[in-house]
């Protein structure tokens, strides 16, 4: 109840020239989700890009963080939060599924789409953060979306399902358990069936080559988790694609986060006259 309270006060707080960050509630697929609104100083009007995460992660992951700082200082504002059962939002971790993902984004999209101030809506992902953001993309269309970066998207998840085999855990992908349990830098973490079986039939590029604007897909020849022949594939199905590789760089693009941060922001002054 205070949640709610607290996401409709600030709702109804209309954003000023000088705001530049701020934490709100918004209505998430499992209850509230936490997200955290970052506007460039001194402009009373701006372009908005949506910042999901990865699996995992939360909205405070240094790549996602780093690259906020970076658009508010070209004049860009970012809206990050946490996915249901991750950071602060509501919901289990064993219940989140990447459809209900996709739900959270939407929600989020529906959000920035009413504040006054936004004068256009992108959309940018990491890893599993970038299958959610290049089906929203494909789903609301070009003329809602007017760009996509994606970060190390991986649509592997999806093949992985399929064969059984998920964070090197193996199981029977034609009778999946209840739950899988697995190993994460923040400790053991269940994976609920429902992921799997939501996983198994994502229409992935079917759904993300409907976007028609401009995308950009940026990996590393580094990454041992999402191999960079995914963001090839992502950019075949993109009329308006473009891909960037950061030689030896990670999945995580530890140590290069400034570097691709100026790269996105530059690539989206370009695309967002």
């Amino acid at each position: 109840m205070l949640k709610f309270l607290f996401a409709l006060i600030l709702t109804l707080i209309p954003l000023t020239a000088n705001a530049q960050s701020r934490d709100i509630w918004l209505d998430g697929d499992h209850g509230k989700i936490f997200a955290t609104l970052q506007t460039p100083d001194g402009q009373a009007k701006f372009p908005l890009m949506i910042l999901c995460h990865g699996f995992n992660a939360d909205k405070d992951y240094p790549l996602l963080k780093i690259l906020a700082d970076e658009l508010e200082t070209r004049g860009i504002a970012s809206i990050r939060f946490d996915f249901n059962g991750h950071g602060h939002s509501d919901g289990d971790f064993q219940d989140m599924t990447i459809v209900n993902e996709i739900v959270d984004a939407k929600k989020v999209f529906d959000y920035v789409r009413h504040l006054p101030n936004v004068t256009s809506i992108s959309i940018a992902g990491h890893s599993q953060g970038g299958v959610v953001a290049s089906t929203v993309a494909g789903e609301l269309g070009a003329k809602k979306i007017k760009t996509v970066v994606l970060f190390a998207a991986s649509p592997s998840l999806r093949d992985n399902a399929l064969i059984g085999n998920l964070f090197h855990v193996k199981f029977d992908p034609l009778n999946p358990p209840e739950f899988i349990e697995i190993n994460t830098p923040y400790g053991k973490r269940k994976v609920g069936r429902e992921y799997i079986l939501t996983a198994q039939n994502l229409p992935i590029y079917e759904t993300a080559e409907k976007f028609t604007g401009n995308a950009l897909m940026i990996h590393g020849t580094g990454d041992t988790h999402v191999a960079y022949t995914y963001s090839l594939s992502y950019k075949k199905i993109y009329r308006h694609g473009e891909i960037k590789i950061f030689d030896r760089a990670n999945h995580a693009f530890t140590g290069e986060e400034n570097r691709v941060a100026k790269f996105v922001a530059d690539w989206l002054i370009r695309h967002l006259k």
